[in-house]
């Protein structure tokens, strides 16, 4: 992922956010403030026919030393090539892309009602670690989300 990819990326994520099921968020913030929030390593995007219709990213999950090799992840699908396999393939790519990065915990938050993405973790190796209840609100409601894990088989064994 470039800055000259931000336009794309961006609206892959407004139209996630307009799900009311993939994130927080109630806008995407600018360039400037996701470039600050996320990891330099480990952006990726899919491009078909020269546009951008998935990406992928991580954020670091805290900024102390001891928790370096943890990130929380995000991958989005434009509407388009949603149902195609993407998002698996991207999923894929960014726990590749994170091992040799050495990261040795992904993490990721999820509406449970979200079930295809639920499943796409499930089929990745994730592991639930447990459900957050009403850990915020969205759109005037409480939500709740399920936590979700995948330790490295390869990275932080040691």
């Amino acid at each position: 992922m470039m800055p000259e990819d931000w336009r794309a990326v961006r609206s892959i994520l407004a139209e996630g956010i307009a799900t009311g099921n993939a994130t927080f968020e109630s806008e995407p913030p600018s360039w400037e403030d996701w470039d600050r929030d996320h990891l330099d390593r480990c952006r990726i995007v899919a491009v078909r026919n020269g546009i951008v219709i998935g990406w992928a990213a991580l954020a670091p999950t805290s900024k102390r030393a001891v928790y370096a090799g943890v990130a929380e992840h995000s991958v989005y699908v434009a509407a388009e090539a949603r149902g195609q396999g993407l998002g698996r393939r991207l999923l894929h790519a960014l726990i590749a892309e994170s091992e040799a990065a050495g990261i040795w915990t992904l993490q990721a938050s999820v509406f449970p009602e979200n079930r295809a993405t639920l499943r796409l973790h499930v089929a990745a190796g994730f592991r639930e670690v447990g459900r957050r209840q009403r850990i915020g609100r969205h759109h005037d409601r409480w939500r709740d989300t399920v936590l979700l894990e995948r330790r490295s088989e390869r990275v932080g064994r040691d």
